[in-house]
């Protein structure tokens, strides 16, 4: 089975905070400013104006539209630099669609990690909508941290102590787990492997047997590192992949899911999909991290 290096130096030299200034966006401001603080990189964030903001206007009226538009984004980003000012950032912004002039910031600035915050449904006007963070998962070039609208404020914002990586084995499901034990071997944070099976790809086999099954290949393919203090916890359980990890990272306390995904134009997808990962953001009470694969 193909495997990646377990552990090795993930750079943060640069992250990349998406905002729509919504208060789903501000639950994840924290996270972007504890993580650039803890790593020293430079913040930068950004506003992406779409232009459907005027979709439903008459012509007459984009003059006004855009002058109201003006007057609460100088609001918006007087806020937001206040908030940023302990961090060495940059603010942008930008009009377009907001996927492409990220992943566009992304290649221009060499951003290392993409921050954002989602309340998990699609709908004007919310900008950081579940169809375009969904279009985030399957596109972006650098692991993608969302921060779903189910996670409580925490004063300790950016310290995982306890971390859940979901996987089902495949090479693009193990995409994230560098960056899973990056963070357990920099914050000395409990690492927790879960392989969730579908009773249906069970059939007749004894559960116990295919569990224990499951159980020595994640110790096979992800196994202790007494070199970099990783001594993994490994679960499996049979189920709808979203339940069942919603339910675990729960259950024990998870500050941080990885995912890695499959992502676009690479054919069937494994059980670890993008609209699981886009079930898992909506209602994690932790933030989630994906990788694709």
């Amino acid at each position: 089975m193909k495997t990646l290096e377990m552990v090795k130096a993930v750079a943060l030299n640069r992250i990349l905070f998406a905002t729509d200034f919504s208060e789903y966006s501000d639950a994840a401001l924290p996270y972007a400013v504890q993580l650039a603080n803890q790593y020293g990189a430079k913040l930068y964030a950004t506003h992406v104006l779409s232009p459907e903001a005027y979709l439903f206007a008459s012509p007459e009226s984009w003059p006004a539209s855009i002058e109201c538009q003006e007057a609460r984004q100088q609001l918006n980003v007087a806020r937001l630099e206040e908030h940023l000012r302990a961090v060495p950032h940059k603010v942008l912004s930008a009009v377009g669609d907001i996927s492409d002039v990220l992943f566009r910031l992304v290649r221009e600035y060499q951003i290392d990690l993409l921050v954002l915050g989602t309340h998990g449904r699609s709908g004007f006007p919310r900008l950081l909508m579940g169809s375009v963070a969904e279009k985030i998962f399957r596109h972006s070039p650098v692991p993608v941290l969302t921060v779903g609208p189910h996670v409580p404020r925490r004063s300790n914002v950016g310290k995982f102590s306890q971390i859940v990586f979901a996987t089902d084995l495949s090479y693009e499901s193990l995409t994230a787990l560098p960056h899973a034990t990056a963070l357990v071997q920099d914050q000395g944070a409990h690492l927790c492997v879960l392989h969730v099976l579908d009773v249906g790809d069970a059939g007749t086999v004894d559960l116990e047997a295919r569990a224990d099954f499951a159980l020595r290949q994640m110790r096979e393919v992800i196994p202790p590192d007494p070199d970099h203090g990783i001594y993994p916890h490994y679960a499996a359980a049979f189920g709808r992949a979203a339940d069942e990890i919603l339910k675990f990272a729960e259950e024990h306390n998870a500050d941080l899911i990885g995912l890695g995904l499959r992502g676009a134009g690479l054919g069937a997808t494994t059980h670890l999909t993008l609209t699981t990962a886009q079930q898992i953001v909506a209602h994690a009470i932790c933030p989630v991290l994906t990788v694709r694969g």
